[in-house]
């Protein structure tokens, strides 16, 4: 009757006997029982103990080394590494600082005393005026994600050569706060950025507070932001700096995620314009200021508050940043 109904799919009279047998003791279940299987002999656990304990003190030794090593196979060894162990092979990665213990707790002191001000005086960010100083280039490389384009799975990869950055560039100097663009202005041609440009660009700075924020000019309430560059700290500027009253806000060494304009600014500014090739100088000027125009005061006002969680995440992590520096 079984064969009748299904044919070559009917089990075997042995097998209908067995079944038989399980139902009539209280089986209920239809499944195969899980076998154990042949036990294995490589991923026990002295050799797991073992392979842990040499990757442990040589981190670049391979999974063909362990192996040969510890005398079992290259996949069960990568079975231990990858499944028991749960490690996996990484480079490493490429940071422009590694940062000392002094620097680390620079970070830390700094942070922590913008974030005890920021408690005490809730408004204190939007009295900041920060700024630096950027190369905008005739031609600069687009990024990965931008060059990035869909395809159908049965078509080629597409492909570009690679390409440098331009050698004609011109140097822009901004300065911002919670609402907008401070001051601007562009390196004039034959000049570099030394001390004595620096005292003219902070002149030309407090020209441009006393006409845009005239509330912060009138009691001198605002603080000026800017990096550690020579320019910046050298006794010239500081004596400017001090011979107007001005309170500077400091900046931990080595720490772009710490500065509105590496961490915002200049990546939103620059990203517009990367893989456009410009004919002139003063293309490049109207095109950087045009895009700086464009940047709504909602995002400003958003990187300030960024800023005050990037405090937050060094202190969080011991003085160790998530991306720019290590």
């Amino acid at each position: 009757m079984l064969t009748v109904a299904y044919g070559e799919c009917t089990l075997s009279k042995k097998n209908v006997y067995k079944w038989y047998k399980l139902f009539q003791e209280g089986r209920e279940n239809v499944e195969d029982e899980a076998r154990p299987g042949r036990p294995s002999t490589s991923t026990t656990d002295a050799n797991v103990k073992e392979v842990k304990e040499m990757v442990l003190n040589n981190r670049r030794i391979t999974i063909r080394e362990v192996a040969e090593d510890v005398g079992i196979s290259v996949g069960s060894c990568h079975e231990i590494f990858s499944d028991i162990l749960g490690m996996k092979r990484v480079s490493a990665k490429f940071v422009p600082k590694l940062l000392n213990f002094d620097q680390k707790s620079r970070r830390m002191s700094i942070s922590q005393e913008m974030l005890n001000d920021v408690n005490d005086d809730p408004d204190l960010l939007k009295r900041v005026i920060t700024g630096d100083e950027t190369w905008v280039y005739d031609y600069d490389v687009e990024t990965k994600a931008q060059s990035s384009q869909w395809k159908q799975s049965d078509e080629p990869r597409p492909k570009k050569a690679r390409q440098v950055r331009s050698n004609v560039k011109v140097l822009l100097t901004v300065f911002f706060d919670y609402n907008g663009v401070v001051h601007h202005e562009f390196l004039p041609q034959g000049r570099t950025v030394n001390k004595e440009y620096y005292v003219e660009v902070m002149r030309h700075l407090r020209d441009a507070i006393r006409k845009k924020r005239p509330n912060l000019w009138k009691d001198n309430s605002w603080l000026l932001h800017h990096n550690n560059a020579p320019a910046h700290t050298s006794l010239l500027v500081s004596s400017f700096l001090a011979k107007t009253n001005t309170i500077i806000m400091p900046q931990p060494p080595y720490s772009p995620d710490l500065a509105p304009c590496d961490f915002f600014l200049f990546p939103k500014l620059k990203r517009p314009m990367k893989g456009w090739r410009f004919a002139t100088i003063e293309e490049i000027k109207t095109v950087s200021l045009k895009e700086l125009k464009d940047i709504p005061k909602s995002a400003f006002q958003k990187c300030f508050e960024n800023w005050k969680s990037a405090g937050t995440n060094v202190l969080y992590l011991r003085g160790i940043t998530l991306k720019g520096t290590k």
